[in-house]
């Protein structure tokens, strides 16, 4: 397979003093972006009288004049891609209702149609930041002391749509990292909408976003406890009969019910393919112009079962929307809606675990303070506490998380993030207690890592951010973005840590 370097100066360490304590490193690792790695999409060059006008011609074709259109496209594209031909397809078969019935179209004219219909996407031409990092689900086959690792990263591309990139490594027992070559191949997934619904939770979603309370209720009648999306299509069209001329308000109800269907998906991956080839693209309306700033983290529930979750904020270039990622292998994705009052802003993080048999999180739903939450559902989310406000001048202008706290003998370790004056983000660190994570039991009076000369221009300039960090051995390794640009990583030993936290 043909692999393409993902870092540059890998291994070596940049000894930069930080505002708060010196042991903290700065590894000269760099995950910039990448104009080559790419990916096929549906492309529509207008409405669906301009696409039939594009497909009369193709059908215009002699069959000659379309094999040596085809092999044109194949020559210039095909080595691009793994899986060129069902893309083609797949696209092809988007636009197959727009040919006239009874037209008998061969398989060249299929991938040539398909091929108009089709673009390239540099998926991460534009940036390459705000990473997470979790253990592997597979630490199989490791030397002694190492641990392997999936890190996440925002990737931005044209348009500035954001989607989640992935990439491997392993970190041997002295501390050194070691990341997998990245395949020079990448794709999007499989989608399935959700094969059934809980009526249940549906309605209460329903009940959150408002609008024609009367028309949800009316739906919902007509569904079982449990349903599907034909079903909740087919209960929309038997309402729709006897109510011919809707309102606006009526319509954008309908709307909001198939919006928030279509919002919980499942994507698939094949199996045998580099997680590097794997890209969390947008798909739904609710995040057509990005999935931004995943908080990946290993939650174990009380049973020992491991899931990785990960809170995402959607963006449809209008509304932010609170949203969650759920896995067990990173081959398979589950996309769902985060529901209630305490989730309406960006930046929730999960905590790793239940705590006295709750999920917990934070979030900043003010934009300004940060919260802490806790749900008998991992789902729903009403309650909400004040955790922290700024009370430096490097924060003054807003606190929140960055990433799912870490668990150590001392208390639940929160990576923080502060704006201050010229906009100018910083990252710190507080400790909350074990039991009641409530109880903040100590906070940084200074930086922990604040932008260099290095790291300061960019996209947007002044900003260092990560969305999650991981311990191994006794050493917290914060991968974090610089400018919304690039990302490289920093080291620092937990017991320095610790001793600034609780002296």
């Amino acid at each position: 397979m043909d692999h393409t370097p993902i870092i540059e100066n890998a291994g070596q360490e940049l000894a930069s003093p930080t505002p708060a304590t010196q042991p903290l490193k700065r590894r000269t690792e760099r995950f910039a972006p990448q104009h080559t790695r790419i990916l096929t999409k549906f492309f529509s060059p207008g409405g669906q009288s301009r696409m039939k006008d594009v497909i009369e011609r193709i059908l215009e074709l002699s069959q000659e004049d379309v094999v040596r259109e085809l092999d044109m496209v194949f020559t210039d594209f095909a080595h691009r891609h793994r899986r060129f031909t069902e893309s083609l397809l797949r696209h092809y078969r988007q636009v197959s209702g727009l040919i006239p019935h009874g037209t008998e179209v061969s398989r060249e004219r299929e991938l040539l149609i398909g091929s108009y219909f089709t673009h390239e996407y540099s998926v991460s031409a534009a940036a390459m930041f705000n990473p997470s990092i979790v253990p592997h689900f597979d630490q199989t086959g490791l030397p002694p002391g190492a641990m392997r690792f999936i890190m996440s990263f925002r990737a931005t591309g044209e348009g500035h749509i954001s989607s989640v990139e992935f990439r491997s490594g392993m970190i041997d027992a002295a501390g050194d990292l070691h990341f997998d070559p990245a395949s020079s191949f990448i794709e999007m997934s499989e989608v399935m909408i959700d094969e059934s619904f809980d009526k249940r939770l549906f309605g209460l979603k329903l009940r959150e976003i408002g609008t024609d309370h009367e028309l949800y209720a009316t739906v919902l009648e007509k569904l079982n406890d449990e349903f599907t999306l034909p079903q909740l299509e087919e209960a929309i069209r038997s309402i729709h009969r006897p109510r011919r001329r809707m309102n606006a308000g009526q319509r954008e109800a309908i709307e909001a019910v198939l919006w928030l269907a279509a919002s919980n998906y499942t994507v698939t991956f094949p199996a045998e393919h580099d997680i590097s080839e794997r890209v969390l693209f947008p798909i739904s309306e609710s995040e057509s112009r990005g999935i931004e700033d995943a908080r990946f983290v290993r939650f174990v529930d009380d049973d020992g079962t491991v899931t990785y979750y990960a809170t995402y904020t959607a963006y449809n270039g209008v509304r932010i929307l609170p949203q969650l990622i759920q896995t067990t292998d990173f081959v398979t994705f589950k996309l769902l809606t985060l529901n209630g009052g305490a989730v309406q802003n960006k930046g929730m993080a999960l905590f790793p675990r239940r705590i006295n048999g709750k999920y917990a999180m934070l979030g900043r739903q003010d934009g300004e303070n940060l919260y802490i939450m806790f749900s008998d559902h991992i789902h729903f989310w009403y309650d909400r506490t004040l955790l922290a406000r700024p009370h430096r001048p490097w924060e003054f202008i807003q606190i929140g998380n960055n990433g799912s706290p870490l668990e150590t003998e001392a208390g639940w370790l929160v990576l923080t993030h502060g704006v201050g004056p010229m906009r100018k983000y910083s990252m710190a660190c507080m400790l909350l207690d074990l039991d009641d994570p409530t109880k903040v039991i100590g906070r940084m009076n200074n930086p922990l890592l604040a932008p260099n000369t290095e790291e300061r221009d960019g996209y947007v300039p002044n900003v260092v951010y990560t969305c999650g960090a991981m311990l191994h051995n006794d050493v917290l390794v914060i991968p974090y973005s610089m400018s919304d640009y690039f990302s490289g990583i920093a080291t620092i030993p937990l017991a320095d840590l610790l001793n600034e936290l609780t002296r």
